[in-house]
């Protein structure tokens, strides 16, 4: 990321009370496993590390063609004699340099994920009980903790138990009192005694939790499972699946996801009235590993079909033999006993772009942890999907989103925004019961997932803006008026009818869009999903939607309906770029960039370990200006204008419950009440409400000035406190200060190169010093070991000189969790794992089990496999098969249905060089869509020839690739080619083709939507819907090969 062109933007809208939308979740590039097991955003090891990995699988991640300049370590690390495995639909370039490819179907990674971890389970873990293993799922992972069985009428009638929620301290006689106890989880000792150990969230937060957040298990040997503690009684437990094909006689399995209950047994005891197992009795249950003793139905052997978790099982979904699965997870689990975890998973955009991407990641990380690699160089996950890590985090937040003047800033999750911006909305009526496990409550049933993100926003679990239907600025002023405070007056207003969320009515012209800037972004040609709902809707443009909206039936709940849909609800749409591109040519307003060989900036990566300038070649030619001179130029001319129209006023915040604060703590075992029935209380049970005074007419002088926050408050990473006195008054003497007007006395930030420095002053992984005091704080509430991690850095001071000079290593810090102290190479979760630091979780482990309401409503409590959306069975579109006569007035002759997917294109970066002569020339110019031979031949189509694609979302014009690479029922359009270059007008709609997004729209999915409780807490970029794509489904044609353009 150029940190200093995208903060300029940010750090002028944060200062004028604007939202900044996130880019993370809305690429589809977050993992959202992650935060639900790690609680942590992403943190994987940088590409060096692949070469300590000893067994190394690509799984989803094509390294040499999205990760090229990386690349080499992969292929070198094999002349180590380490094994290479490639998992992909097709015959990608990285499995021409793997040992092995698994040739598996699309989307349906989680099945496989669950049947190694089945083979590893009953090999290395039930049969051989490898030491290695099962010391490690007892100090790193929750196997151990206890959680209560709650009694369930099974569909048919019958009795059992499911699982319910984590045992905790207020659970045990004598422990209830106790600080936080509703989030001290609880495990036994071999012994059968229930123990509380240390380290789990309810240490992480209050007095008495001081010395004791950490994993330190002392003389305690938890039991992994109840058998071990001799005294147990034998239960039936109830768990759903999603493989079942959704109509009777169908045994296409390109068709699954209907559920259905399946039962097995686990070894469980009680603890007063409550009846508890442990979480690895559960996942053994979950996976199939059969013990003596234990009611249920469990696998005839490795190869039954029918016997969720098996390979014989996992065959018949994914079309990998069973004996490879098998074969393979014995060798990834062996050489990690052997090695000390020494097994790696690279991850990326193939199994991340998925409706269900975080069922399928807990299956893939579910190994690593089963085999001990997490934290360990050479082992672990490894999830590359763009280039997002931002190391000097601390500076580049306080910097970015203005927080040294005020605090908080309205920060959004991208894909809720535009769902309902774009009014998407209206077209996708997903029905949470399609969704649900057949052992869910009612807490869902009968609404859309588009009322689950009403509810999600109601509760203050993800953030909304606009938020209410009247001006921020004019609530504030009601209030006074009606001489309350603020958050009482609001309150009061919602509960009386005269104040509405903004998103229960998106079609309210008081809730529009109004403003829509862009920099440093293709929107329109790149990353718009759904982007004929934005022409349509957004811009009021042509456009070629050919869905219908909901009928009455398939409508939200708790949105208001307007008959007539809004179109072209922006006023301005504005865009700063140094090409022209779909998004320029849309816009109201194009302002010419700098490119960054034009301009001073800083950048980091995930894949290495530096810190590395951008630094001008050449002065930005003719009339364009760099994105820092752009806004500091625009706040100049709004701190004018604001003498006039604004001046100072205040400024209603709703913010939602933040992530590595107390506010995880609102809300005890993830249960939730009807929203009808839970009182509106402030930052517990809705968003916390915060009112920000703004000073117009000093946005200027604010944004070219560092304010007094830092020290007066401190700035706060990941929930350590850091205090820059020092590094302000530094800042201070490097940049000069204000000489006069409000901000007279503070350090300036007025140049580029002035920005970047604070940035790096100001965070621990530039900065020796505050690096160290960081790890002194954290150490006080761990009382573990940790400040001499960066104590050899501790006066090393990266400057913006020293980037230009060469690129600096960073400096092992607080801020993220692994360590480069004395010149290793970065692994994640090393602090973790080396010095009992815990994760950001509930228990301080990394998570198998997760208990909250809507997890157990989705059945995912548990690693599960869910296929990829039905398309077909949801919402009507093709099925996926055989060839069938084309639509009348779509062209004569036959079309089939396939799967669609859009993956990185080896001839551009996004949407960056699509269009050079030499990049058309190698792509057979303009757009295409590679397909097999199989599926050409149904509909006689021919190498080079032109073909359309069409579904609900839109129509696309394109060259056939036919390629043997490419399996039957699978087809690819390469992610953001423009339409710019070599587009023919549509025989379907009569409009010129679209682009790759033409085909997607967005899909929200309601686990994505959980905050408030726990590592289910909000944080920019952390947690959100994402823009996930890879679930759609086409129907493709020959076409007329005399075009129109």
């Amino acid at each position: 990321m150029s940190q200093v062109s995208y903060s300029a933007g940010t750090r002028f809208y944060s200062l004028l009370g604007g939202t900044i939308l996130s880019f993370y979740d809305w690429y589809a590039d977050l993992p959202m496993a992650s935060p639900q097991v790690f609680g942590d955003q992403t943190d994987v090891p940088e590409s060096g590390d692949w070469y300590n990995s000893s067994y190394l699988m690509m799984w989803g991640s094509n390294v040499p063609v999205t990760r090229t300049p990386d690349a080499h370590f992969m292929t070198e690390v094999r002349y180590r004699g380490t094994k290479v495995v490639a998992v992909s639909p097709d015959y990608a370039d990285n499995t021409k340099f793997a040992d092995e490819w698994m040739a598996i179907h699309p989307g349906t990674d989680g099945a496989l994920g669950l049947a190694m971890g089945h083979v590893i389970l009953r090999d290395f873990h039930v049969a051989q009980g490898t030491p290695y293993f099962l010391d490690y799922m007892k100090k790193y992972t929750d196997a151990p903790y206890l959680v209560a069985l709650a009694e369930h009428t099974a569909p048919d009638g019958t009795r059992a138990y499911v699982p319910g929620k984590f045992l905790t301290a207020e659970d045990l006689p004598g422990h209830a009192a106790e600080e936080n106890a509703a989030f001290r989880t609880v495990m036994l000792d071999r012994a059968g005694t229930p123990q509380v150990p240390n380290g789990s969230l309810g240490h992480r937060f209050g007095e008495s939790g001081k010395g004791r957040w950490n994993l330190d298990l002392g003389d305690l040997d938890p039991a992994l499972s109840v058998l071990e503690t001799g005294a147990y009684e034998p239960v039936e437990l109830l768990l759903p699946r999603f493989d079942v094909v959704p109509e009777p006689g169908d045994e296409d399995t390109q068709h699954l996801g209907a559920s259905a209950v399946h039962r097995r047994g686990v070894p469980a005891r009680r603890i007063g009235d409550r009846l508890v197992t442990t979480v690895y009795d559960l996942m053994l249950a979950q996976y199939g590993v059969e013990r003596a003793d234990l009611p249920g139905a469990w696998p005839r052997g490795e190869d039954d079909e029918e016997a969720v978790g098996t390979p014989g099982w996992a065959e018949t979904i994914t079309g990998v033999p069973a004996a490879q699965i098998t074969r393979v997870a014995r060798e990834f689990a062996r050489n990690a006993a052997d090695s000390g975890g020494r097994s790696m998973i690279l991850m990326g955009a193939g199994t991340n772009h998925y409706f269900h991407s975080d069922t399928i990641y807990r299956t893939m990380i579910a190994l690593v942890m089963m085999c001990g690699c997490q934290g360990r160089n050479g082992g672990g996950w490894a999830h590359y999907v763009g280039q997002e890590k931002v190391r000097p985090i601390t500076g580049f937040q306080q910097y970015a989103f203005a927080l040294d003047w005020q605090r908080p800033t309205r920060h959004m999750t991208t894909a809720s925004y535009w769902y309902l911006a774009t009014d998407q909305w209206r077209y996708d009526g997903l029905p949470a019961d399609a969704l649900l496990s057949p052992l869910a409550g009612d807490r869902l049933r009968g609404r859309t997932t588009a009322d689950a993100l009403m509810e999600a926003n109601k509760r203050g679990w993800m953030p909304s803006y606009p938020t209410f239907d009247r001006s921020s600025l004019q609530i504030t002023e009601d209030a006074a008026a009606a001489g309350m405070e603020v958050p009482a007056y609001v309150v009061d207003q919602l509960q009386k009818g005269g104040l509405r969320y903004a998103c229960e009515d998106p079609d309210n012209p008081e809730n529009f869009p109004r403003v829509v800037t862009n920099w440093r972004t293709n929107l329109i040609g790149s990353s718009a999903k759904g982007a004929e709902y934005f022409h349509k809707h957004l811009l009021g443009a042509t456009n070629a939607v050919r869905a219908a909206e909901c009928g009455p039936d398939r409508r939200p709940v708790d949105m208001i309906w307007r008959d007539e849909a809004a179109t072209g609800k922006v006023d301005l749409f504005m865009t700063m770029d140094f090409r022209m591109t779909s998004t320029t040519l849309h816009s109201d307003l194009v302002l010419p960039a700098a490119t960054w060989y034009e301009k001073h900036d800083i950048s980091t990566t995930d894949m290495h370990p530096f810190i590395h300038s951008f630094n001008p070649a050449i002065a930005p030619p003719w009339e364009s200006r760099t994105d820092y001179e752009v806004f500091r130029d625009l706040a100049g001319a709004v701190s004018g204008l604001a003498k006039t129209h604004l001046g100072t006023r205040r400024d209603l915040l709703a913010a939602p419950l933040s992530h590595d604060t107390p506010d995880a703590l609102g809300m005890p075992h993830g249960a939730t009440r009807p929203l009808a029935e839970t009182p509106m209380v402030p930052g517990v049970t809705m968003p916390k409400l915060i009112t920000v005074e703004r000073d117009y007419t000093a946005i200027r002088a604010k944004f070219d000035t560092i304010g007094p926050l830092p020290e007066k408050a401190g700035m706060p990473i990941k929930g350590v406190l850091l205090h820059p006195e020092q590094e302000i008054a530094e800042l201070a003497r490097m940049n000069g200060v204000a000489r006069s007007g409000p901000c007279a006395g503070r350090p300036l930030v007025d140049t580029d190169v002035k920005a970047a420095e604070m940035i790096l002053r100001l965070s621990g992984t530039s900065n020796g010093h505050l690096a160290t005091q960081g790890f002194h704080t954290l150490e006080q509430r761990t009382g573990t070991r940790l400040a001499d991690l960066a104590a050899e850095n501790e006066g090393r001071r990266i400057t913006f000189a020293d980037t230009a000079q060469q690129p600096q290593p960073v400096i092992t810090s607080p801020e993220w969790s692994g360590s480069e102290t004395g010149g290793r190479r970065y692994s994640a979760f090393v602090q973790n794992v080396e010095r009992d630091k815990p994760w950001h979780t509930l228990t301080g482990r990394m998570h198998f089990f997760l208990d909250h309401d809507w997890m157990a409503d989705l059945g995912e409590n548990l690693p599960t496999f869910k296929p990829p959306l039905d398309m077909h069975r949801l919402f009507g579109d093709a099925r996926l098969g055989s060839a069938v006569p084309g639509e009348a007035g779509a062209g004569a002759g036959l079309q089939v249905g396939v799967r669609y997917l859009t993956p990185h294109n080896k001839w551009s970066i996004h949407s960056e060089y699509q269009d050079n002569l030499y990049m058309l020339s190698l792509s057979r110019g303009g757009p295409n869509i590679w397909m097999s031979p199989a599926d050409a031949a149904k509909i006689g189509v021919k190498d080079n020839e032109w073909v359309e694609s069409f579904n609900r979302n839109g129509v696309v014009v394109a060259r056939a690739v036919v390629s043997h690479r490419m399996p039957e029922g699978t087809v690819f359009m390469h992610h953001a080619t423009e339409r710019t270059v070599d587009v023919p007008r549509s025989e379907t709609s009569g409009t010129r083709g679209g682009i790759h997004n033409s085909l997607t729209r967005v899909l929200m999915k309601p686990t994505h939507l959980i905050g408030g409780y726990a590592q289910h807490a909000y944080a920019f970029n952390y947690v959100g819907p994402t823009g996930n794509q890879r679930d759609e489904v086409t129907v493709i044609r020959r076409r007329s090969q005399e075009v129109q353009y």
